[in-house]
């Protein structure tokens, strides 16, 4: 577990990155402040001043990658350092796919990429909802998730999000007991067609999860929980985000006619172990 002196080292990093490139960094905080060892985050100081970060993020057999470099430390190699170091760990630890994200404006972040020999793969808008006018969602009920619920948690996982049924497994798994979050069924006559996600950190409440069985979508049960759960967070003084894949089409209309906007982007590149 990481030590609260290291974690206000990262945020320290992170708002002065944020702040010099004028983008947003995706740190995956709740994971970063719940790791259960120490060998998926790197570090690299300089007179006692964190200076440099790499941390990993495993879903399933997939690796995601972030990390960050303090704006007057640049191009002396502390990053490539961390990587090597990191890219050993991820063989060591049995990765088979590994995912490097950076925010989509960083060309910092896209001239290392590029001189790694990465390939853009997706990206991805994070969203936030902008105040307005809101009705009750109704037409459904939402639960909480339990462990009868695992199976079709996992089949939305594959079907929906096109997971393989062990990452789906290995991430149902992580956060079933994670602090601050409802995990919710959604039925509809009494039946169980989908699922969500609500985490609450900073101010924030994230959904993530979201998903309803490809034969129960297009009859307006996605809108209608949304509504209800934009209004829920809301009214309890929280801000209200979610991420989408750009090119989920469907998705996008979605939040946007709930009155989500687009407020950053992430991109994903493909980096093939050697």
């Amino acid at each position: 577990m990481r030590t609260i002196e290291e974690l206000e080292a990262i945020k320290a990093l992170q708002k002065e990155v944020e702040a010099h490139d004028k983008l947003e960094m995706k740190l995956n905080w709740e994971m970063l402040e719940t790791r259960e060892h120490d060998r998926m985050d790197f570090f690299h100081y300089e007179e006692g001043e964190l200076v440099a970060f790499l941390g990993l993020y495993g879903f399933g057999s997939t690796v995601e990658v972030t990390g960050m470099v303090k704006p007057s430390e640049r191009r002396k190699g502390h990053f490539t350092k961390l990587f090597t170091e990191a890219m050993a760990t991820v063989k060591e630890l049995g990765f088979t796919k590994v995912l490097l994200n950076a925010p989509a404006s960083s060309e910092a972040a896209k001239q290392f990429l590029n001189k790694q020999g990465a390939s853009y793969a997706f990206s991805e808008h994070q969203m936030q909802w902008h105040p307005g006018c809101l009705e009750d969602g109704t037409g459904f009920t939402l639960r909480k998730a339990e462990d009868k619920d695992l199976e079709l948690r996992t089949r939305l996982d594959i079907e929906v999000f096109g997971l393989t049924r062990e990452d789906s497994l290995a991430t149902e798994g992580r956060i079933t007991n994670e602090p601050d979050t409802d995990l919710w069924m959604i039925e509809v006559e009494e039946e169980p067609v989908g699922k969500v996600r609500v985490k609450r950190e900073y101010g924030q409440a994230w959904v993530y999860g979201f998903a309803i069985l490809p034969e129960h979508q297009g009859k307006g049960t996605g809108r209608q929980v949304l509504r209800r759960i934009v209004k829920e967070q809301s009214e309890a003084g929280y801000t209200v985000h979610l991420e989408v894949e750009a090119t989920n089409a469907n998705a996008l209309r979605l939040y946007e006619s709930v009155g989500f906007r687009v407020h950053h982007a992430q991109d994903y590149y493909t980096f093939h172990l050697k």
